[in-house]
């Protein structure tokens, strides 16, 4: 199974019983270095995907939470040759890493040597919200020579053909985000974002999971069999800050 194909199978595997597939998020390096390794692996133990974030100057599709941690890490140290180094010695992750980054530490670090850097610290693949599907052409096939995703974002205010078309050049997933603005705010999920999802998942070949400010059991339930999964970000940036249990704290999101 190539990498892309492990994300939508982990992703397609736990929507299966009913529940969606927890997609979840944290900041690299944050809130502390030397802890990377332990809260990947706490993750690991209540979710099914795991999304490491790349700290950035400038996130700005993030929310205060993770625009915080961004900064913090960043004063660490912490880069996107940190996190491949640290990711290649790791081996006792089963569920599926991708990074989110955005453009910029992308292209410092090389295009070039990306994909194979990436494939050797089994990253199986890539979120970045700032490239555009029409420029990522270059990124895309370096990628494909590993099978590593590089996963499209739509919104709510994604034009009909436009999102047919990102649906269309997903891999892996389309990140379905619930709302306009950053990451962070809760959303209550009103029956305009249900519809959209559905629209959404009906134009998609791989699975659907939705992200920006899902941080609640209700709303997990209020998403089953719209998506295929939810990411959940900055709450649980925030649960690592106060230096509680992650995975204790997803399986709360799950049906008991």
């Amino acid at each position: 199974m190539s990498p892309r194909e492990r994300i939508s199978h982990a992703i397609r595997s736990a929507a299966s019983q009913g529940e969606p597939a927890l997609v979840a998020y944290l900041t690299a390096g944050y809130p502390r270095r030397e802890k990377f390794r332990e809260h990947l692996r706490a993750l690991a133990a209540g979710a099914d995907v795991i999304e490491i974030g790349v700290p950035f100057t400038d996130p700005m599709a993030d929310g205060v939470t993770i625009q915080r941690a961004s900064l913090a890490a960043l004063a660490q140290g912490v880069s996107l040759k940190w996190i491949l180094a640290e990711l290649t010695a790791l081996h006792d992750i089963e569920a599926p890493l991708l990074l989110m980054s955005y453009l910029n530490p992308l292209l410092a670090f090389g295009v070039g040597r990306l994909a194979q850097a990436a494939a050797d610290a089994g990253v199986a693949g890539f979120i970045v919200p700032d490239l555009p599907l029409d420029e990522s052409q270059e990124l895309r096939v370096a990628l494909d020579e590993k099978q590593i995703a590089l996963v499209q974002m739509v919104t709510p205010v994604t034009e009909p053909q436009r999102l047919k078309q990102l649906c269309a050049g997903s891999q892996g997933f389309v990140y379905a985000v619930t709302m306009t603005g950053t990451t962070g705010k809760s959303v209550a999920v009103p029956d305009e974002v249900i519809n959209y999802l559905d629209n959404v998942r009906a134009n998609a070949p791989v699975p659907v999971c939705a992200g920006f400010g899902i941080r609640s059991r209700e709303q997990v339930e209020r998403l089953r069999g719209h998506v295929d999964g939810v990411v959940i970000g900055s709450a649980l940036v925030e649960v690592l800050e106060r230096g509680e249990d992650p995975a204790r704290w997803l399986h709360g999101l799950r049906r008991s």
